[in-house]
């Protein structure tokens, strides 16, 4: 698996300046997020790292272009987030929840995967949101 070792140089993040909606539709309806775009991989490097917090119903969304293998870690990163998993066809493929802050284990997708959104640990549980629901955003093709 190739494995996706997120490093960065600097403790600063760049600030959100293109920020969009994602919408995911569950068994509970649909739940809508702001969330910053992480589509290069200077952005994708820094991801959520050295954040203090996150707002409930914001995230980041790491848009990778194509389905492949991809594992996480949490080093760096200060804040439990869920990591929602996401295949082309904008459908949820594994959620891992409250990933661990600081951790360097891998957190993988086991199976390929386009894109990543990460949100406030918990969030997934609480919204009732399962592998299977759909995801809408321009990014897939849904």
């Amino acid at each position: 698996m190739a494995a996706c070792v997120l490093l960065v140089l600097s403790g600063q993040h760049a600030a959100a300046a293109d920020q969009k909606t994602v919408e995911i539709v569950s068994r509970n309806g649909v739940h809508v997020f702001t969330v910053e775009l992480a589509t290069t991989e200077a952005e994708r490097t820094q991801g959520l790292m050295y954040r203090r917090e996150l707002p409930e119903g914001h995230g980041m969304l790491f848009d990778f272009q194509r389905d492949q293998e991809l594992g996480f870690w949490m080093k760096n990163t200060y804040i439990p987030l869920d990591m929602i998993f996401i295949r082309g066809d904008g459908r949820i493929w594994r959620i891992a929840e409250n990933t661990v802050p600081l951790s360097t284990k891998i957190v993988p997708s086991n199976g390929a995967v386009r894109a990543v959104l990460e949100v406030i640990g918990g969030t997934a549980r609480k919204l009732g949101i399962a592998p299977g629901d759909r995801v809408a955003h321009p990014i897939f093709r849904n």
